[in-house]
């Protein structure tokens, strides 16, 4: 047997050899793979919590690949972010109110539809008028969700963000300040809890607008019930004549350049 024989041999044996091995490992691993499969599908059948859990993550995988393949975001995703409703699918009470908010405000229906919805139903929940809620966002804001005052106040309701910032760690930190519907969720605390701290709707008003260490609160309480009443006849179905919105912000304690204002408005609405 020649050299040439002799290499040949050897070479096919070491091929064979590396073959068999890589046959051997892939085998094994394909093995495990099925082992960690089995065991997974049999962790989510009698788990069905990890089940759900892997499902929403996967979703979300699969949109974030969708997003950075397309460069574009679902249009069905942009309507389910929307902070709005169509009027005409609301109980007919709530549809007259958003309709009259809409006109009076110069706010598209559909967004003052959805609040109006929130409003109604928070207020159930938290045991306070909804046309009450309304009133309040009315006056605080004229229904800008982006609205700030120059003490600090924020969003829809004017809640204090950085003296109620416990109050929005449920939605996700300070910036849900700016979220129509968590804003007004967090309002609606500070109101009842305002309102339950004086005894009434009137002193509640008083302390939410920073004022209840003054004589006078501008006007402040004065103006959001009668808001309040012509919501509820707006919602009882009577003809209700639109008056032209009036800033009231400017006008209260709360809302003065004055240092000591500004103090008392963040001990005030220290209702935590």
């Amino acid at each position: 047997m020649t050299a040439t024989t002799h290499f040949a041999k050897g070479l096919r044996t070491v091929a064979n050899d590396i073959a068999q091995g890589f046959f051997e490992i892939t085998h094994n691993g394909f093995a495990l793979l099925g082992l960690a499969v089995m065991f997974a599908i049999i962790t989510m059948v009698v788990r069905p919590e990890i089940r759900q859990e892997t499902e929403v993550r996967l979703m979300g995988w699969l949109q974030d690949r969708h997003i950075q393949t397309t460069g574009m975001v679902e249009e069905m995703d942009a309507v389910e972010r929307a902070t709005a409703s169509n009027p005409k699918d609301l109980p007919k009470q709530q549809a007259a109110v958003a309709y009259w908010l809409s006109k009076k405000y110069n706010v598209a229906p559909e967004p003052l539809s959805a609040l109006v919805a929130e409003a109604y139903e928070t207020g159930q929940r938290s045991k306070l008028d909804p046309t009450l809620i309304l009133a309040v966002m009315a006056v605080e804001s004229g229904f800008n969700p982006f609205a700030q005052s120059h003490v600090g106040a924020q969003g829809l309701m004017q809640v204090m963000t950085k003296v109620h910032s416990d109050k929005y760690e449920g939605f996700g930190g300070k910036l849900a300040a700016f979220d129509p519907v968590s804003n007004l969720r967090v309002g609606v605390k500070v109101l009842k809890e305002c309102i339950a701290r004086a005894g009434s709707i009137e002193g509640g008003l008083k302390y939410y607008v920073g004022a209840a260490n003054m004589e006078a609160d501008g006007g402040y309480a004065a103006k959001v019930l009668a808001e309040h009443g012509r919501l509820q006849n707006v919602a009882a179905g009577k003809p209700v004549p639109m008056a032209t919105p009036v800033p009231v912000k400017a006008a209260t304690p709360a809302a003065t350049d004055t240092a000591p204002a500004a103090e008392n408005v963040a001990s005030l609405f220290h209702t935590s």
